[in-house]
C-alpha cells in the first residue's frame, strides 16, 4: 500500500510504502491508543464530575456506584444465607450424633460426662435477621471444637466396642452343627446302652455323617486325639478357663496348635467311640467343669437379635431429617 503525504501549498510530497502486516499493526495500535485515550477521559470526566458535583454526570456516577455497591452486597448476603442454612444442617447432624452417641456409649459401658441428650426445642418459627459473617465464624468454630470432641469420644467407643467384639468372638455362641434339631440335651437320663441313670454332660447333633463341624467360637485347638469313649474329639480352649468339646468324629480337620476362627469348619460329623449312631457330641467346660452349652448358644441369639435392633435405629437416625434444625442458632 502506498500512501502519499504533501505540505499544504502543494510544494513537496513524499511517499510511503506499507506491507499488509504493517497497515495491520498500525491499525491496532491506532485503536489502542483510541480506547486508552477513551478509558482515560472517561474516568477523567466522571471522578472530576464526582469531586466537584457536575449536576448531571456526578449523579449518574451515584447511581451507576450505588447499583454496583447493592450487587456485591446482594452477592455477598445471598453467599452467607447459604452458608447459614448449611450450618443449621451440620447442627441438626451433630444433634443426631449426640443422640446416637449417647446410646453407642451405654452398650460399650461408657457413660462420659460430656456426653448428655440435648435438651428439645421448638416453637413457632420467627424469622429474624440474617448472620453476620462474625457470628457465622464464630458458630463454625464451636461446631469444629464439639466435632474434635466427638471424633476423640467415638475413637474410645470403638476401641472399646472391638475389644468387646474380640471377647464375644471367643465366646461359643454359634451351633456347631447349624439347622440340625437337638437330640439329646444337657442333663441326666436314661444311658442308651446301659439303661441305668445318668449325666450326659453336652448336647447331641444327630446328623449323618460327613455333616461339617463348625467352631463354636474362635480359640486355639489344644486337644486332637482318638478317646475310646469320646471317639475322635477335638478340643478348642478359647481363654479364661473355657473349653468346647467335640466328640464322635468321622474326621478332625483342625490339629492340635491351630488357630481357629468363628464359624471355621474344624471336621465331620461321625460315629467313633462310646456312640449308637451318627451324631456330634458338643461340650462346653469352664475350668473343667461341664456346663449347659444351650446357656452359650441362646445367650449368642439374643446378642444378635440386640445387634440388629441396633443396626435398625442406627438406619433410622441416618435416614430422619429434623425440618426445624435446618434454621441456625441466632
Amino acid at each position: 500500500m502506498q500512501i502519499i503525504i504533501t505540505d499544504a501549498w502543494l510544494a513537496r510530497s513524499r511517499a510511503l510504502h506499507l506491507t499488509g502486516w504493517q497497515l495491520v499493526a498500525a491499525l491496532v495500535a491506532a485503536a489502542l491508543v483510541l480506547m486508552l485515550t477513551a478509558v482515560g477521559l472517561y474516568h477523567w470526566v466522571f471522578l472530576k464530575a464526582a469531586r466537584e458535583g457536575w449536576p448531571v454526570i456526578s449523579d449518574v456516577v451515584r447511581l451507576v456506584a450505588h447499583d454496583e455497591f447493592a450487587q456485591q452486597d446482594r452477592r455477598l448476603r445471598d453467599n452467607l444465607d447459604a452458608m447459614a442454612r448449611r450450618l443449621g444442617e451440620m447442627q441438626a447432624r451433630m444433634v443426631q450424633l449426640e443422640s446416637l452417641g449417647e446410646r453407642v456409649s451405654g452398650l460399650a459401658g461408657i457413660a462420659p460426662p460430656d456426653l448428655k441428650s440435648p435438651p428439645g426445642r421448638g416453637g413457632v418459627l420467627i424469622e429474624g435477621r440474617s448472620l453476620t459473617l462474625d457470628e457465622l465464624h464464630a458458630t463454625l468454630d464451636d461446631l469444629d471444637r464439639v466435632a474434635n470432641q466427638r471424633v476423640d469420644l467415638f475413637t474410645v467407643l470403638e476401641s472399646r466396642l472391638f475389644e468387646q467384639r474380640v471377647k464375644s468372638m471367643m465366646i461359643p455362641t454359634q451351633a456347631p452343627v447349624p439347622g440340625v434339631e437337638l437330640g439329646s440335651g444337657y442333663g441326666w437320663r436314661i444311658d442308651p446302652m446301659t439303661g441305668r441313670s445318668a449325666l450326659h454332660t453336652g448336647l447331641d447333633y444327630a446328623a449323618p455323617v460327613g455333616t461339617p463341624v463348625l467352631a463354636a467360637a474362635g480359640g486355639l485347638v489344644v486337644g486332637q486325639e482318638f478317646h475310646p469313649e469320646y471317639g475322635r474329639v477335638i478340643d478348642i480352649d478359647h481363654g479364661n478357663g473355657l473349653v468346647t468339646r467335640y466328640a464322635h468324629l468321622a474326621s478332625a480337620e483342625a490339629k492340635q496348635g491351630d488357630l481357629v476362627r468363628r464359624g471355621q469348619r474344624i471336621g465331620s460329623v461321625g460315629n467313633s467311640g462310646r456312640s449308637t449312631g451318627a451324631h456330634l457330641h458338643f461340650e462346653v467346660l469352664v475350668q473343667g467343669v461341664p456346663q449347659d452349652p444351650r446357656k452359650f448358644l441362646e445367650a449368642g441369639e439374643q446378642l444378635a437379635q440386640a445387634g440388629a435392633r441396633s443396626g435398625n435405629a442406627r438406619a433410622a437416625v441416618r435416614g430422619g431429617t429434623d425440618a426445624g434444625a435446618r434454621i441456625p442458632r441466632r
